[in-house]
Protein backbone atom coordinates (compact mmCIF):
# COMPACT_ATOMS: atom_id res chain seq x y z
CA UNK A 1 0.00 0.00 0.00
CA UNK A 2 1.30 3.19 -0.92
CA UNK A 3 1.74 6.44 1.63
CA UNK A 4 -2.48 7.13 2.35
CA UNK A 5 -3.73 10.15 2.87
CA UNK A 6 -5.54 10.52 6.63
CA UNK A 7 -9.03 11.64 6.10
CA UNK A 8 -10.99 12.58 9.28
CA UNK A 9 -15.13 12.19 8.58
CA UNK A 10 -16.06 15.04 11.34
CA UNK A 11 -19.28 14.14 13.20
CA UNK A 12 -22.36 16.11 11.36
CA UNK A 13 -23.94 18.33 13.94
CA UNK A 14 -26.55 18.90 12.41
CA UNK A 15 -27.63 15.78 11.80
CA UNK A 16 -26.48 14.67 15.58
CA UNK A 17 -28.93 17.51 16.80
CA UNK A 18 -31.96 15.63 14.68
CA UNK A 19 -31.16 12.26 16.18
CA UNK A 20 -30.88 14.43 19.79
CA UNK A 21 -34.53 15.87 18.95
CA UNK A 22 -35.58 12.17 18.28
CA UNK A 23 -34.56 10.57 21.52
CA UNK A 24 -35.97 13.59 23.16
CA UNK A 25 -39.73 12.52 21.78
CA UNK A 26 -39.33 9.35 22.82
CA UNK A 27 -38.93 10.46 26.12
CA UNK A 28 -41.38 12.65 26.18
CA UNK A 29 -43.81 10.08 24.60
CA UNK A 30 -42.81 7.87 27.36
CA UNK A 31 -43.03 10.09 30.13
CA UNK A 32 -46.73 10.63 28.95
CA UNK A 33 -46.98 6.17 28.75
CA UNK A 34 -46.27 6.84 32.48
CA UNK A 35 -48.27 9.39 33.66
CA UNK A 36 -50.79 8.28 32.39
CA UNK A 37 -51.21 5.25 30.99
CA UNK A 38 -55.04 4.70 30.56
CA UNK A 39 -54.74 7.51 28.21
CA UNK A 40 -53.01 4.72 26.09
CA UNK A 41 -55.35 1.66 25.68
CA UNK A 42 -56.32 0.58 22.95
CA UNK A 43 -57.77 -2.93 21.02
CA UNK A 44 -53.45 -3.50 20.66
CA UNK A 45 -52.51 -2.29 23.91
CA UNK A 46 -54.91 -3.44 26.36
CA UNK A 47 -53.45 -2.95 29.94
CA UNK A 48 -52.24 -0.12 31.55
CA UNK A 49 -49.30 -2.14 33.33
CA UNK A 50 -47.75 -2.71 30.02
CA UNK A 51 -48.10 0.99 28.62
CA UNK A 52 -46.57 1.98 31.98
CA UNK A 53 -43.45 -0.28 31.68
CA UNK A 54 -43.20 0.50 27.97
CA UNK A 55 -42.92 3.88 29.28
CA UNK A 56 -40.66 3.41 31.53
CA UNK A 57 -38.24 1.08 29.05
CA UNK A 58 -38.17 4.31 26.52
CA UNK A 59 -37.27 6.76 29.39
CA UNK A 60 -34.18 4.40 29.91
CA UNK A 61 -33.31 3.14 26.63
CA UNK A 62 -33.58 6.75 25.03
CA UNK A 63 -32.39 8.46 27.82
CA UNK A 64 -29.02 6.49 27.76
CA UNK A 65 -29.13 6.86 23.55
CA UNK A 66 -30.01 10.91 24.36
CA UNK A 67 -27.32 11.31 26.74
CA UNK A 68 -24.80 9.53 24.46
CA UNK A 69 -25.68 11.64 21.46
CA UNK A 70 -25.50 15.32 23.57
CA UNK A 71 -22.02 13.79 24.64
CA UNK A 72 -21.34 13.84 20.32
CA UNK A 73 -22.83 17.11 19.80
CA UNK A 74 -20.63 18.68 22.57
CA UNK A 75 -17.45 16.88 20.93
CA UNK A 76 -14.97 17.81 18.88
CA UNK A 77 -13.08 14.82 18.17
CA UNK A 78 -13.94 13.10 14.39
CA UNK A 79 -16.28 10.61 14.17
CA UNK A 80 -13.81 8.73 12.05
CA UNK A 81 -10.55 8.76 11.33
CA UNK A 82 -9.24 6.27 8.17
CA UNK A 83 -5.44 6.45 7.96
CA UNK A 84 -2.47 4.30 6.56
CA UNK A 85 -2.35 2.54 10.15
CA UNK A 86 -5.90 1.62 10.70
CA UNK A 87 -9.25 3.32 11.42
CA UNK A 88 -10.15 5.03 14.78
CA UNK A 89 -13.92 4.95 15.13
CA UNK A 90 -15.60 7.31 17.28
CA UNK A 91 -19.09 7.72 15.21
CA UNK A 92 -21.45 5.77 17.57
CA UNK A 93 -22.50 5.87 21.20
CA UNK A 94 -20.63 2.17 20.96
CA UNK A 95 -17.43 3.04 18.94
CA UNK A 96 -15.07 0.42 18.47
CA UNK A 97 -11.84 3.00 18.82
CA UNK A 98 -8.55 2.24 17.02
CA UNK A 99 -9.10 -0.89 14.31
CA UNK A 100 -5.32 -1.64 12.73
CA UNK A 101 -5.69 -2.50 9.25
CA UNK A 102 -4.26 -6.00 9.70
CA UNK A 103 -7.25 -7.04 11.92
CA UNK A 104 -9.59 -6.31 9.44
CA UNK A 105 -10.91 -9.36 7.03
CA UNK A 106 -13.47 -7.84 5.25
CA UNK A 107 -16.09 -5.04 4.71
CA UNK A 108 -19.68 -5.51 4.58
CA UNK A 109 -23.56 -4.16 4.82
CA UNK A 110 -26.18 -4.82 6.81
CA UNK A 111 -29.38 -3.20 7.26
CA UNK A 112 -32.01 -2.41 10.10
CA UNK A 113 -35.01 -0.29 9.71
CA UNK A 114 -33.46 1.05 6.69
CA UNK A 115 -30.16 2.51 8.51
CA UNK A 116 -27.55 0.75 6.82
CA UNK A 117 -24.10 0.15 8.43
CA UNK A 118 -20.87 -0.86 7.41
CA UNK A 119 -19.66 -3.96 9.38
CA UNK A 120 -16.06 -4.50 9.95
CA UNK A 121 -15.09 -8.25 9.88
CA UNK A 122 -12.02 -8.17 12.30
CA UNK A 123 -9.81 -11.75 13.25
CA UNK A 124 -10.80 -11.08 17.03
CA UNK A 125 -14.10 -9.50 17.37
CA UNK A 126 -13.93 -10.30 21.36
CA UNK A 127 -11.37 -7.88 21.98
CA UNK A 128 -13.04 -5.23 20.18
CA UNK A 129 -15.95 -6.37 22.83
CA UNK A 130 -14.07 -6.35 25.82
CA UNK A 131 -12.34 -2.81 25.25
CA UNK A 132 -15.80 -1.26 25.67
CA UNK A 133 -16.24 0.38 29.73
CA UNK A 134 -19.79 -0.69 30.42
CA UNK A 135 -21.71 -3.47 30.09
CA UNK A 136 -24.37 -2.23 28.03
CA UNK A 137 -22.19 -1.38 25.46
CA UNK A 138 -20.44 -5.09 25.73
CA UNK A 139 -23.70 -6.35 25.56
CA UNK A 140 -24.74 -3.85 22.15
CA UNK A 141 -21.35 -4.88 20.61
CA UNK A 142 -21.94 -8.59 21.49
CA UNK A 143 -25.75 -8.72 20.26
CA UNK A 144 -24.50 -7.13 16.95
CA UNK A 145 -21.49 -9.73 16.82
CA UNK A 146 -24.25 -12.57 17.30
CA UNK A 147 -26.54 -11.04 14.72
CA UNK A 148 -24.52 -10.30 12.20
CA UNK A 149 -21.65 -11.40 12.48
CA UNK A 150 -19.28 -8.76 13.66
CA UNK A 151 -19.21 -6.55 16.78
CA UNK A 152 -18.11 -3.43 14.89
CA UNK A 153 -20.92 -1.52 12.92
CA UNK A 154 -20.22 1.77 11.30
CA UNK A 155 -23.17 4.13 10.31
CA UNK A 156 -23.07 7.60 7.64
CA UNK A 157 -25.94 8.47 9.89
CA UNK A 158 -23.97 11.19 11.92
CA UNK A 159 -21.02 11.81 9.76
CA UNK A 160 -20.07 13.92 7.46
CA UNK A 161 -19.85 11.98 4.39
CA UNK A 162 -22.69 9.91 2.57
CA UNK A 163 -22.97 6.14 3.01
CA UNK A 164 -21.37 5.04 -0.69
CA UNK A 165 -18.82 7.40 -0.25
CA UNK A 166 -17.68 5.90 2.91
CA UNK A 167 -17.99 2.59 1.85
CA UNK A 168 -16.22 2.85 -1.34
CA UNK A 169 -13.49 4.17 0.74
CA UNK A 170 -13.07 1.43 3.33
CA UNK A 171 -13.36 -1.05 0.59
CA UNK A 172 -10.68 0.15 -0.88
CA UNK A 173 -8.41 0.71 1.42
CA UNK A 174 -8.96 -3.14 2.65
CA UNK A 175 -8.30 -4.31 -1.22
CA UNK A 176 -5.13 -2.09 -0.67
CA UNK A 177 -3.87 -3.45 2.42
CA UNK A 178 -5.32 -7.24 0.79
CA UNK A 179 -2.98 -7.05 -2.30
CA UNK A 180 -0.08 -6.02 -0.72
CA UNK A 181 -0.52 -8.97 1.37
CA UNK A 182 -0.63 -10.82 -1.77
Amino acid sequence: MQDLERIEIPISKLKTIFLLLGCLAFIIAGACFVISPEKFLSPVARSSTMIFLAGCLAILFFGFVGFSIFKRVMDNTPGLIIAEDGITDNSSGVPAGFIPWSDIIAVKESAVANQRFINLVVKNPQEYIHRQKSAFKRKVMQKNYDVFGTAIGISANSLKINYGELKRILEQRVADLNNKRN
